[in-house]
């Protein structure tokens, strides 16, 4: 599914004529929708693919509007929503009896966050599940307790902060500092000509290259498990498990009951056991590798 035919923001200022461009596609009504998803779905049909993603497209931007404050071209984070939403409509099962709209808004957002995650900082980000969530959090919490000025948190900002987002104080304050923006190691820390610069007075205080190898080998035993241990899911299960367990952004029981037509007690009760065929086939998958390490 190609894109090159979908508008595009030349710059920033071109946001309004990309938005009065985008409004010319007309919304589909349910019917519409369903028999373009199954003509694309069952045929290949192209056209009908171009129809569900152009509908679509004001979705994409409202949801990246909300993406607008870490300084990235607009232009550049509304084509990163396109390919999610893309990727939703090639992915979209129109039996399932819900809205294409609900099915895409998740993979917009990933596709956007992992664009800026990729992309806002010359230093590469973290991508833990915390470090992700106080990245796209971390503003809006400090909107929150009032805590807009610039430089390092107080000790009982922090300690809220932290208790909120249910992170650790010192990721909350590694965050912080990262999202005052890049500095250059090589900043002197005074004006005085001759002064020493920041790279002199850091200390490397990180584990040993030992340490961070059996560190590394260890993850990559678990990722292996756990990828593994996802196949033995069917497509449902799976797709609610990830949305549930795996997403920083978890969906909820009723936006997965839409997705699905099911009850939003069905969709625990669906949750709960992936969980435990996933939990018993990590155990499965871990025993495995230790014991052809």
């Amino acid at each position: 599914m190609a894109s090159a035919a979908l508008p595009i923001i030349v710059s920033d200022g071109g946001l309004s004529r990309y938005l009065d461009e985008i409004r010319k596609f007309p919304m589909l009504e349910p019917q519409q929708e369903y028999m373009l998803a199954k003509r694309w779905r069952e045929h290949g049909d192209r056209d009908a693919a171009h129809q569900l993603v152009t509908s679509h497209l004001r979705l994409v931007a409202k949801i990246a509007m909300g993406y607008r404050g870490y300084g990235l071209p607009i232009g550049e984070v509304v084509s990163e929503g396109n390919v999610g939403l893309m990727q939703a409509v090639k992915r979209f099962e129109p039996e399932k009896g819900f809205r294409l709209a609900t099915y895409a808004m998740w993979w917009i957002r990933a596709s956007i966050q992992e664009y800026i995650l990729r992309s806002w900082s010359l230093v590469k980000m973290g991508t833990t599940a915390n470090q992700k969530k106080l990245f796209f959090n971390l503003r809006k919490a400090k909107s929150q307790i009032s805590a807009l000025e610039e430089g390092d948190l107080r000790p009982d900002q922090v300690k809220q902060i932290a208790t909120r987002l249910g992170v650790t104080e010192t990721d909350v304050v590694d965050m912080n500092r990262r999202l005052g923006g890049d500095a250059s190691l090589n900043a002197q820390l005074r004006e005085d000509e001759g002064s020493s610069e920041w790279q002199d007075w850091l200390v490397d205080d990180s584990d040993s290259q030992e340490t961070r190898l059996a560190d590394t080998e260890e993850l990559d035993n678990r990722r292996s498990a756990l990828s593994g241990a996802l196949t033995v899911l069917n497509d449902r299960e799976r797709r609610i498990f990830e949305a549930r367990r795996l997403s920083d952004e978890p969906l909820t029981l009723e936006e997965l009951s839409g997705e699905f037509g099911v009850s939003r007690e069905r969709v625990r009760q669906i949750e709960v056991r992936a969980f435990e065929k996933v939990q018993a086939a990590v155990r499965k998958n871990v025993a495995a590798i230790e014991a052809h390490a």
